[in-house]
């Protein structure tokens, strides 16, 4: 069985729950997420996303 789930939704469900939690205010989880925001649309994004496809494509590798 594959399972198939976006990054980005990953992500957010972990920030949610941590907020939740307690484990992370909403300050700093707003500053987490402009930060990401802004790294998107900078010249390192490209490097950040090969590297990102390619942990992916190695995790989807394993065979357990």
């Amino acid at each position: 069985m594959v399972i198939s789930l976006s990054l980005v939704v990953l992500v957010g469900i972990i920030l949610v729950l941590m907020i939740r939690a307690g484990k992370m205010k909403a300050g700093p989880a707003l500053v987490a997420a402009l930060f990401g925001f802004l790294l998107a649309s900078s010249d390192l994004a490209p490097n950040i996303q090969d590297f990102l496809d390619s942990v992916a494509s190695s995790i989807s590798d394993i065979n357990l």
